[in-house]
Order: C-alpha cells, then sequence, then structure tokens
C-alpha cells in the first residue's frame, strides 16, 4: 500500500490552490433548484465564493454571474467561466449598483460575514422579489469503519481549534436572524468517491486545522492522518463521503 502520508509530504499546508483543488463540489441541482426560486435569471451573485464552487454551477442557469471574494488568493483560482466575472471586496460592501441581483447566496461563507450590514447589502443589491439563499454544509460522514475515527477527530481533536462561527455552519445557519420572508427549503447533499489523499487534502482547507498547525499541533493532525491511512486501506480507494446540504431562503 502506498504510504499517503509519508515524510516530506504535508497534507495539512497547501493553501489557496488546495481549496480550489479540495473542496467539496455542489450537485449541479442545487443551481437548478435556485434558479426555479426567482422571476427572473438576469443576474446571481455569489458572496464569499472562494474558488468559484458554487458560481460556476450558477452560471448554466443565470445570464451572467458575479463571484465576490475578500481574497486575492481565492479569486486567483477561481473556476472561469464566460458569462462569470470576479470581485475581491468583502460582504458588507458590494459593488453592484442597487436593485441588480436576482439570486443573492452566500455558499459556506455566512459565519464570517458582519450579518447585519450584508442583510443591508442584499437589501440595497437585491431586486424586489428576489431571493437570499445561506447555503452550508456541515461535517461529513464516511462509511462506518472510517467514520468513527473521524468523528472522534471532528468532536474531541480539533473541536477547540475552530472558530466560534464554526457552530454556525454546524447548526445550518438555523440560529442566526434571519429577516426575510422564508421558505422551506429542498432537501439535498453532497456525495463524493474520494481517495485518501483527497480527503486529507480537503481537511487541509479547514481553518481548525490551519489554526492547530500555527500553534504547533500538527502532531495532532499528523496523528489522525496515519490512524486514517491505517483504516482507509488502499490509498487510492474511493470512498463514499456525504454532506447534508442546509439552505435558508429569504425572500427580498
Amino acid at each position: 500500500m502506498r504510504n499517503a502520508t509519508s515524510p516530506g509530504k504535508n497534507w495539512f499546508d497547501q493553501g489557496g490552490q488546495a481549496y480550489a483543488a479540495f473542496r467539496p463540489q455542489y450537485p449541479s441541482a442545487i443551481a437548478s433548484y435556485l434558479a426555479t426560486l426567482v422571476a427572473e435569471t438576469k443576474l446571481a451573485l455569489d458572496v464569499g465564493c472562494g474558488s468559484g464552487q458554487l458560481t460556476r454551477l450558477l452560471a448554466a442557469k443565470f445570464d451572467n454571474v458575479i463571484g465576490v471574494d475578500p481574497s486575492a488568493d481565492q479569486i486567483a483560482h477561481a473556476v472561469q467561466c464566460a458569462n462569470v466575472s470576479y470581485q475581491c471586496s468583502p460582504a458588507e460592501k458590494l459593488e453592484l449598483s442597487d436593485e441588480s441581483a436576482d439570486l443573492i447566496t452566500a455558499a459556506q461563507a455566512a459565519h464570517w460575514f458582519d450579518l447585519p450590514k450584508f442583510f443591508n447589502e442584499v437589501r440595497r443589491v437585491g431586486r424586489t422579489n428576489g431571493v437570499l439563499a445561506l447555503i452550508s454544509y456541515g461535517v461529513l460522514d464516511l462509511e462506518p469503519d472510517l467514520n468513527e475515527r473521524f468523528q472522534h477527530f471532528y468532536s474531541n481533536e480539533i473541536a477547540s481549534f475552530w472558530p466560534p462561527e464554526r457552530k454556525l455552519v454546524d447548526s445550518g445557519y438555523s440560529t442566526i436572524d434571519f429577516p426575510f420572508a422564508e421558505r422551506k427549503p429542498a432537501s439535498m447533499a453532497i456525495r463524493l468517491y474520494w481517495n485518501l489523499a483527497e480527503f486529507l487534502g480537503y481537511l487541509s482547507t479547514w481553518s481548525a486545522v490551519r489554526q492547530a498547525s500555527e500553534v504547533g499541533r500538527g502532531d495532532v493532525l499528523h496523528h489522525f492522518a496515519d490512524d486514517m491511512a491505517k483504516c482507509w486501506g488502499d490509498a487510492d480507494a474511493r470512498r463514499l463521503i456525504v454532506w447534508k446540504i442546509n439552505m435558508r431562503i429569504g425572500k427580498l
């Protein structure tokens, strides 16, 4: 068996390129679903777009899409499409004209925003009867022979390194004040088959993993990676990984 955690290969220090490579891809059905919620599909705005995981899917359903992120590194690695443009700016100060967006999304990002300021910007740039969708996925589930070790790592070993905002993601943003007329979302999930390298690459994008490394607790990460390599078996074997998608959808 190839050892994916061999010396000299640090799976937990890979930067924006790793984010683009390893963040879970949403199913195309999510863009189709969001497009059914709006009266027109002229412009979608994806705020906190990262490297464009959701942005590129919206491009298939909307005439134009704008992805916004405060990180120049994320924008540099963003997915390019003919009808997509990107802006490097914060969620609280969007560089869009008033009443211009039919759909505004924030996928796995709203917990970093100053939400009252962001919501004010949503009201400003969103069209009347437009839609805001806060989208998130929480902790993943692995196949049974891997899941117990992973859940222990998530709940007990890495938990203290998450910022407080992570609780909002794990709850699907259910605890935030959401001042819009809300509708019940469709049930969806991300289902991917990853090998060990892809799985550990994904973990490298976690803010908690970066924090653990920065404070000198890389031993926690590498001990877990070694354990998972043993549990995984053939490092090239593709294992099912599932994230439940949570959405809060409001009409403007």
